[in-house]
């Protein structure tokens, strides 16, 4: 893992790098800016058990200091994502498992102003061609909910499999939701799934 992490990865106008403490500001305006668009989607803490006090949301130094000690651990790559060189969203490898296991999953969240413009299509292909290439990983996978059209088109775009449903499996605008599975694995893509992206740019501009 040092010498995959940090990491910054750029194409074009979209660029991956490690979230940052000076983010704060820019980071607290996003989400202000977004909170309805992400809603929807955004994880939620579930009611604690009988007896146990209530979960506190973290404060973003508290979050940042947890990313950076995951990433530090190998188990977690934390992203900011900038286009034309502002903030946009954030994307997330996470529950990285080494062993005979080899893989990751893919979080991630755009700022509404500039989704439609191929900017986490980009940043997904990025993500994964580093954890494929550069981390060690065999297998990536994307969770999204049925009813979440635009994070479906994304991995539909770079061609993700479905592999199924996963019931009540996050705790999400309050309640336990259905998740489909996507994944991808090395071997599927070859040449990059950086590469592919943009042949299926092109093939859909011509």
């Amino acid at each position: 893992m040092t010498t995959a992490w940090p990491a910054v990865l750029v194409d074009g106008d979209v660029l991956l790098r490690p979230i940052r403490m000076r983010d704060q500001r820019d980071w607290r305006e996003l989400n202000r800016r977004n909170r309805e668009w992400l809603r929807p989607w955004e994880a939620t803490v579930p009611p604690p058990a009988p007896g146990m006090p209530p979960v506190q949301r973290p404060t973003y130094r508290q979050m940042v200091r947890h990313l950076r000690a995951e990433a530090n651990a190998g188990r977690m790559l934390p992203f900011v994502i900038e286009y034309r060189g502002r903030m946009a969203g954030q994307l997330t490898v996470a529950g990285i498992t080494w062993g005979s296991m080899c893989s990751g999953h893919v979080g991630y969240w755009v700022d509404g102003e500039v989704a439609g413009r191929g900017v986490m299509p980009t940043a997904v292909a990025l993500a994964t061609d580093h954890c494929f290439r550069a981390v060690g990983l065999h297998r990536m996978e994307v969770c999204i909910r049925p009813e979440n059209g635009p994070s479906r088109r994304v991995v539909e775009k770079l061609g993700f499999r479905e592999e199924g449903l996963r019931p009540r499996y996050l705790h999400i605008d309050g309640a336990w939701r259905d998740h489909l599975v996507f994944a991808l694995t090395a071997e599927e893509i070859p040449e990059g799934l950086l590469a592919r992206w943009h042949r299926t740019r092109r093939r859909d501009a011509a």
